[in-house]
């Protein structure tokens, strides 16, 4: 009953997702005539939708722990500095995006919106991989009790292929948009990532040390 409660929500959240996502890259275009938005904003509802609902009823758990996200759920100043910069880099993309299809700064070929297109399912269906090898993907940087180092799946490949996915997709999301001049923002994106991943093992390594104090020699080193 749950898992089926948090699918509804889940559905009632991606409604409001499909309105906030058309403001932000119509209202800057000035026009519905914006052919590369409706495929972006299906491809990306659709497919965090399934994200959504996967969880609500596999991972309710993490499901929960997923909707703890932003700024204010960080533990520490520079996680919530690197998740505004994140944030107003993403929501600052968009709006690059619908100004370049205002003004007609960028002209890419419609097969590249499509390439795009499927670059952002790619790197959310990423996710998805990684939510099922890793109970513990929350939204903001912590150590859970229980929590133990995942190595297998994705993990085995990358240490951080969450992260993977999400760059993956904020690649993606320009082209899909028809904007060569949303690609700079994600100049932006990539180091304030890189910043998070840096920042995020010091803390997990900090939090680990506490747990097991002694390195090699118990009770002496």
């Amino acid at each position: 009953m749950k898992g089926t409660t948090l699918a509804v929500q889940t559905l009632r959240s991606a409604a409001i997702g499909v309105l906030a996502l058309g403001a932000l890259l119509l209202v800057p275009a000035g026009t519905l005539d914006y052919w590369q938005a409706w495929p972006f904003v299906v491809v990306f509802t659709a497919s965090t939708c399934a994200i959504g609902v996967d969880l609500s009823l596999r991972d309710p758990a993490l499901l929960e722990r997923r909707k703890r996200i932003g700024p204010a759920a960080e533990r520490n100043t520079a996680q919530r500095v690197i998740m505004s910069l994140a944030i107003a880099s993403s929501l600052g993309a968009l709006v690059l995006c619908g100004l370049d299809r205002r003004f007609g700064w960028s002209s890419v070929p419609p097969w590249v919106s499509l390439v795009g297109d499927a670059l952002v399912a790619l790197g959310l269906f990423v996710d998805l991989v990684v939510f099922r090898a890793n109970t513990y993907g929350a939204s903001n940087v912590r150590v859970e009790e229980g929590q133990r180092v995942i190595s297998t799946g994705p993990y085995a490949i990358v240490r951080h292929p969450m992260y993977a996915g999400v760059l993956v997709m904020v690649v993606g999301a320009p082209l899909a948009l028809g904007s060569w001049w949303g690609l700079l923002l994600v100049a932006i994106t990539v180091p304030v990532l890189v910043w998070r991943i840096l920042d995020e093992e010091t803390l997990l390594r900090a939090e680990y040390a506490r747990g097991v104090r002694h390195r090699l020699v118990p009770f002496v080193w």
